[in-house]
């Protein structure tokens, strides 16, 4: 026989059974009219058929399912977010399908803030590179000193990095006896540790102060940068490293422009602005595309991130030779 429904607590019953095994009541067939007549108490009693508030056996089946696949999605969105997932920005390398570009910065504050490896990888991942990025940037840190701490070693065993990017202290490569003595040999054993571990190396060739540096014999930007360039594009022909040439498209934007909007009130740090210019700079010497048409702006008008991303490609792809980058191994791009 098919299944019956208790017309006292409404339950379903299957079998022969005539009453209802849980509180005695009446059993009325599934298969009843749409609209059944029963007796309770002397009193004809009309109910529809499924009666209000009962349930068929499919139904409840079908709520077990959904209740089942509900905690399975809450259970793999703790496992794997959004991010992870590539609903919500750049998934990083944590799954296998396709290609992906892990890079590691090492430098200090015009890495840090802002967070430009982030900004950078959300750059790449609106124009489709997947991008892991880590960084060791603590405040006024030198290359001497990352060269000589066990952090550095241990971050460079963590990962299979593509890239891993060198960021000196800001003053430092602008003056001919701290490069050759403090920049230099640090460079040198920083950029054989990372060959060591299968990865390339990338300057990060920095920004001059806005007011120069007038205590040691640069009394504005433009003198100031003239010598950064100078000092890593020695190391780097020397080593034969690719560059990242920021400071190179800082200026072509302060040439331009009135009121760059690049650096802090501190006339060092870099604003919002500085540090989308940095990242685009790293987008198009990386993956030697460019950056012009992306969609990604980090919060800036639509206005001034396109001039910073024309900066960046004409900077970097207009002679791309210079900055080493041709040298570049096709898996990073």
């Amino acid at each position: 026989m098919g299944d019956k429904v208790c017309t006292t607590c409404w339950k379903w019953s299957g079998g022969t059974a005539q009453v209802c095994p849980q509180c005695g009541g009446a059993l009325v067939p599934a298969s009843a009219p749409a609209e059944t007549a029963f007796r309770s108490g002397g009193r004809a009693i009309h109910m529809q058929n499924p009666p209000h508030g009962a349930m068929r056996p499919a139904h409840r089946a079908w709520l077990r399912c959904f209740l089942i696949l509900s905690i399975l999605l809450v259970l793999l969105f703790m496992v794997f977010p959004l991010p992870q997932l590539g609903l919500w920005g750049d998934p990083g390398c944590g799954f296998t399908w396709g290609s992906c570009t892990r890079v590691l910065f090492i430098g200090n504050s015009y890495t840090g803030v802002n967070d430009l490896p982030t900004t950078f990888a959300d750059l790449a991942w609106a124009e489709g590179h997947r991008v892991d990025t880590g960084a060791l940037d603590q405040g006024g840190s030198t290359l001497a000193e990352h060269a000589a701490a066990p952090a550095t070693g241990t971050m460079l065993a963590s990962e299979k990095w593509n890239v891993v990017v060198l960021q000196e202290q800001s003053e430092i490569p602008s003056v001919a006896w701290s490069r050759l003595n403090e920049m230099y040999p640090a460079a040198t054993e920083l950029v054989g540790m990372i060959r060591q571990r299968g990865a390339e190396p990338m300057f990060y060739l920095t920004f001059a102060h806005e007011g120069g540096w007038p205590q040691a014999g640069l009394p504005d930007y433009a003198s100031m940068q003239a010598a950064v360039d100078d000092g890593y594009l020695g190391i780097a022909s020397e080593l034969v490293v690719p560059i990242a040439p920021v400071g190179d498209a800082w200026q072509t934007v302060v040439n331009e422009q009135a009121n760059p909007n690049l650096w802090q009130g501190d006339g060092s740090h870099p604003t919002t602005n500085g540090t989308y210019l940095a990242a685009c700079v790293f987008f198009a010497a990386i993956f030697q595309q460019s950056p012009v048409g992306s969609t990604y702006q980090d919060g800036l008008s639509a206005g001034e991130a396109l001039r910073l991303q024309q900066a960046a490609a004409t900077t970097v792809l207009s002679d791309p030779a210079k900055w080493g980058i041709l040298s570049l191994p096709g898996g990073v791009r």
